[in-house]
């Protein structure tokens, strides 16, 4: 039998915005300081660049030249307590678009 306790959320964010990311983290943050459960992160995890060139020219006429775009995945990753009452208001958090979140409950 499982105290009271013993599970815990893994909550995995990944965003191409750090902005954003940052401030579900604050969000999650205040819902852990509020309801008294433990909180571990956020941690950072490496950040995944993501580069594609282009060719600037369509046709394949004059000097290659080429663009480079880059996209930045940041993500981040918290251990919170699976208490009922912080999971709940968890779920009721305002995520902004292009922010990922996954929720995955564990025994510790």
């Amino acid at each position: 039998m499982a105290k009271k306790g013993d599970t815990r959320a893994c909550i995995s964010l990944h965003a191409l915005d750090h902005g954003s990311v940052d401030l579900v983290c604050e969000q999650i943050r205040t819902i852990s300081d509020r309801t008294g459960v433990s909180m571990t992160g956020p941690i950072p995890l490496p950040t995944r660049k993501l580069r594609v060139p282009v060719r600037k020219s369509p046709d394949g006429e004059g000097s290659e030249t080429w663009d480079r775009w880059e996209a930045r995945l940041h993500k981040r990753l918290i251990y919170i307590d699976a208490d009922d009452r912080a999971l709940r208001q968890l779920m009721r958090i305002q995520i902004p678009d292009g922010v990922k979140i996954s929720i995955q409950i564990q025994s510790k």
